[in-house]
C-alpha cells in the first residue's frame, strides 16, 4: 500500500540558524505601505494583527522599534460604546480582539488608556447560562471564546467577574475520547482548540482536570518525520502548531515528549531568507501570524536569542511577570 502520510521535505537550501535581524526588519516594515492589497485584505484582523507583530517584536528584544504612540491612539480608536473592541475602527467588537487590545496594553504598560470596567462588563454580558461564551453579540458559541475571556480579565486582574465555575464545567464538556479538546461537546478534538482549552485550565488553576499522559500521548503524535507538527491527523505540518502543541506539552509538563532538534529544524527552514518573516511551511509566503508563533515556539525550545515567552499567555515572560500572573503548570 502506497505510503499516504502528508508531510514537507525539507532541503540543504533552507535556512538552518535564526535570522534575526531580517525578521526585526520584517515585523518593523510590515504595513507601513498602507495601501498595498495584503494590508487592505487584513483589515478584518488588524487589531490581532497589531498583537502578532508587537508580540514578535517583543520576544526579538526590538520592541522599542515599534511606534508606541501610534498602536495608543488606533486603540482608542477601536473602543466600542459597549465597552469591547473591534478589530479595526468602524468594525463591530468580538472578544478576539478585545482579548488582542488587552495583550497590546500590557505589553505596552499602557492599560489606562482603555475602558476597563466597561470592557469587564462587556465580556461578563458574554457569559451564556452554561458557562460557555459567545464572541460577539451574534452568538456563536466556542471554547477558544472561553480561553480568550479568562485570558482577557486575568491580564486585568478581574477574573473573579465571570462565573469561573460553570466556565469549567463548559471546556471540560468539550473533552474527548482521545483526551483532547473540540470548540464545542462533541467536536473533533483539534491542535488550537486543545491549546486554549489547556490555557483556560492553567489560567484557573484546573489542570489537575486533564489526564496529562492521554493528552501528552495526542498531542507528540502530532510530529511527522519533517520534525514539523500537525494540528490533527493526516494533516500536513505548519509552523503555528509548533506552538499550539508546544506551549500545551509545556504546560502539562510533558515538552520532552517531542523531537525538539528536528521541530526546531523544520521551524527554521520556514524562514524566508529574502525578506524575513515565517511562512506556514517551507517556500510559503512569510506573514506576521506565522512570525510570532515561529519565534514564540523557538523560544519555547530555549533559544537564548529571543526573550523567554510564557506557554500560556503567548505573551514575554518578563509582562506576565510584571502583572504579577502565576498560570498553572503541571509536573511530571
Amino acid at each position: 500500500m502506497a505510503n499516504l502520510l502528508k508531510d514537507v521535505t525539507l532541503n540543504d537550501s533552507q535556512p538552518k540558524t535564526l535570522l534575526l535581524k531580517k525578521h526585526i526588519e520584517y515585523i518593523a516594515a510590515y504595513g507601513t505601505n498602507k495601501d498595498e492589497y495584503e494590508y487592505c485584505m487584513t483589515e478584518y484582523l488588524r487589531m490581532s494583527g497589531m498583537y502578532w507583530g508587537l508580540t514578535a517584536m517583543s520576544l526579538m528584544n526590538s520592541l522599542a522599534q515599534m511606534d508606541r504612540q501610534q498602536v495608543v491612539s488606533f486603540l482608542k480608536q477601536c473602543v466600542d460604546d459597549s465597552g469591547g473592541i473591534s478589530a479595526s475602527v468602524g468594525h463591530d467588537p468580538h472578544l478576539l480582539y478585545t482579548l488582542s487590545a488587552v495583550q497590546i496594553a500590557c505589553l505596552l504598560d499602557c492599560v489606562d488608556v482603555l475602558p476597563v470596567d466597561k470592557l469587564v462588563s462587556y465580556v461578563v454580558s458574554l457569559q451564556q447560562p452554561d458557562g460557555s461564551f459567545v464572541g460577539d453579540k451574534w452568538g456563536e458559541v466556542d471554547s477558544r471564546f472561553s480561553f480568550c475571556a479568562v485570558n482577557c480579565l486575568s491580564l486585568l486582574g478581574r477574573l473573579d467577574a465571570i462565573d469561573v465555575e460553570k466556565a469549567v464545567e463548559f471546556v471540560l464538556s468539550c473533552r474527548n475520547f482521545d483526551g483532547g479538546f473540540g470548540s464545542r461537546p462533541g467536536s473533533e478534538s483539534h491542535a488550537g482548540l486543545i491549546y486554549c482549552s489547556v490555557g483556560f485550565l492553567s489560567i484557573t488553576g484546573k489542570l489537575e482536570s486533564i489526564d496529562g499522559d492521554l493528552l501528552g500521548w495526542w498531542l507528540s503524535e502530532r510530529q511527522l518525520p519533517s520534525g514539523g507538527l500537525n494540528g490533527r491527523p493526516e494533516k500536513l505540518p505548519d509552523v503555528c502548531y509548533s506552538w499550539w502543541v508546544l506551549a500545551s506539552l509545556t504546560m502539562l509538563g510533558r515538552l520532552h515528549w517531542v523531537h525538539k532538534q528536528s521541530l526546531q529544524q523544520f521551524i527554521l527552514a520556514c524562514q524566508d531568507a529574502e525578506t524575513g518573516g515565517f511562512s506556514d511551511r517551507p517556500g510559503d509566503m512569510p506573514d506576521p501570524f506565522h512570525t510570532l508563533f515561529g519565534v514564540a515556539a523557538l523560544s519555547l525550545l530555549g533559544n537564548t536569542e529571543l526573550a523567554q515567552v510564557n506557554p500560556t499567555y503567548c505573551m514575554p515572560q518578563s509582562v506576565i511577570d510584571r502583572l504579577g500572573l502565576r498560570p498553572q503548570q503541571l509536573v511530571v
